[in-house]
């Protein structure tokens, strides 16, 4: 038996988590935006400890925003909050793409995949797939106004003359946020459907509604208002999931700044009125608050001792890398302790440049390094290391005039911070620069993402694995920011702003802790 505490149990941005067990295994899919591959599934045996365990696409649409061809990109959109299910010995996920405007369905034998990929006619926001015990199949869905749509037995639409209407409904005018996010369960003969809310003033909030009919009518309250780690942003949106003792827990979500929206374990019991209790400190007539002291629990291992692989890599071919965008695949190549970029377009900055490799930052005190050589960058060229989100920094070399020059530059958006996949084409700012005698040296990014700092440091050291590091420049502010609508990651860039066709070859990340 395992304790932890009612808290984050992954430190990193793994947001819109749903859950699932499948005999000893428990699976999390979560919202993997724009990068590539995506729609990431995780793997455990006791709720607390996760390892990858599939990715369900390598690209999703070869659209020319997809592709970063338009220079755009799909910041802000992509896959969204996925509906995973295991239904006759097969597994689903489901989820829109916000730029594409689809609806994906996407089934497998096994959770490594292969994954098939199939549409579903209509566009169903943060749905929730269900099959009841009668074989008909539903998926809830929508803001504000909650949808259940019956879907054909075969998934690939409404059903024909089948059930389709509102059965819930937010205050538009007492809410910032209407309901969404379902995740629609049966337990025990009655529905229960979890969202999530943001009342006006308040920070968000998990709701759950239930109801004997599938139909109606829908009763319902907000059953948890918790502020973990004091960081003033609730815990809420996620999946419930039974272990094999009966206990049930959910796994929530909260917003952690520019770390960004990390998972939560919570433990779930039913009141004698049906309303889930979430924590020891729930209370039949109000949410739970479960904010000052984490309360412990007790979680059961179903494998004792097994150890799980970590979700962060020095190893370039890990599944702990994506792109930014789909790569294209005639300017890089990869190997275990190799990555190279070569520039086949012109850019003005790095959101814009093309396979750009990433990985996400973990915990509030993370670093890394790698050993960039910039010999074959062209005039005008930028390659380095960057702690990139909506607003980010980067420290790189770049040539001008013939000279190699080491630089920190950070870009502040001036969209404001809810301004959902508003793109920004200016070039970073360079705040500080260096000349370099030769282009081959080893960059380092650290970042302090605790509430009060949100920063990170741009070092480097002119002789590889030689002497201290020196910083360049001020620390970077980082904030998150809805038009890219994730976590700050570190990422290996090289852009051209004048003549395509420049290289630059990244070897020896070293990921560690502070």
């Amino acid at each position: 038996m395992n304790k932890t505490s009612v808290a984050n149990i992954i430190i990193s941005d793994f947001p819109d988590p749903d859950v699932i067990r499948v005999g000893d295994i428990y699976y999390m899919v979560s919202t993997t935006m724009h990068f590539m591959p995506g729609c990431v599934i995780l793997r455990s045996y006791n709720l607390i400890d996760w390892e990858f365990a599939s990715y369900v696409y390598d690209k999703l649409e070869t659209t020319n925003g997809q592709l970063l061809m338009d220079n755009r990109g799909v910041y802000g959109k992509g896959m969204w909050a996925a509906s995973l299910r295991y239904h006759d010995n097969k597994y689903y996920v489901c989820f829109v793409a916000n730029d594409t405007h689809k609806s994906y369905l996407f089934t497998a034998d096994k959770i490594e995949g292969p994954w098939t990929r199939s549409e579903i006619k209509g566009f169903y926001h943060d749905m929730s797939l269900f099959w009841d015990d009668d074989g008909r199949v539903f998926v809830v869905h929508g803001n504000t106004d909650i949808h259940l749509t019956e879907l054909e037995s075969d998934l690939s639409g409404p059903k024909k003359g089948g059930l389709d209407k509102v059965i819930i409904q937010d205050d538009r005018e007492k809410v910032g946020l209407g309901y969404e996010g379902s995740h629609l369960y049966k337990i025990n003969g009655r529905y229960y459907n979890f969202m999530i809310h943001i009342p006006k003033g308040k920070m968000r909030s998990q709701t759950c509604y239930f109801a004997d009919n599938i139909e109606g009518p829908w009763t319902g309250r907000d059953v948890l208002c918790s502020d973990l780690g004091k960081w003033n942003s609730g815990v809420a949106q996620g999946g419930i999931v039974q272990d094999k003792a009966g206990k049930w827990f959910g796994i929530l979500f909260q917003d952690h700044g520019a770390l960004g929206r990390i998972p939560v374990l919570v433990p779930v019991s039913f009141g004698e009125d049906g309303f889930p209790l979430f924590g020891d400190d729930a209370n039949k007539s109000g949410p739970s608050r479960a904010s000052g002291t984490p309360v412990e629990i007790t979680v059961l291992d179903n494998k004792p001792g097994y150890k799980y692989s970590p979700l962060w890599s020095n190893d370039f071919t890990n599944p702990a890398w994506q792109w930014n965008h789909i790569p294209d695949p005639r300017g890089y190549t990869l190997q275990s302790n190799l990555y190279t970029i070569q520039t086949k377009k012109l850019v003005k900055n790095i959101t814009q440049a093309a396979n750009t490799y990433t990985q996400r930052t973990f915990t509030e005190k993370c670093a890394g390094s790698v050993i960039v050589d910039a010999g074959k960058i062209g005039e005008g060229d930028f390659a380095g290391l960057a702690a990139l989100e909506g607003e980010y920094g980067f420290i790189a070399v770049t040539k001008r005039d013939g000279k190699y020059y080491l630089v920190a530059a950070e870009h502040k958006s001036k969209n404001e911070p809810w301004a959902m996949g508003v793109f920004d084409t200016d070039p970073p700012t360079i705040k500080e620069e260096i000349p370099l005698k030769s282009p081959k040296l080893e960059l380092k990014l650290i970042f302090d993402l605790t509430r009060a700092k949100q920063q990170v440091q741009l070092l480097y050291r002119e002789k590889p694995g030689k002497g201290e590091f020196q910083q360049l420049g001020k620390p970077v502010q980082l904030r998150y920011t809805l038009d890219q609508f994730v976590g700050v990651r570190f990422a290996l860039f090289c852009y051209s702003t004048k003549q395509a066709g420049g290289q630059a070859d990244f070897t020896d990340f070293n990921y560690s802790f502070w």
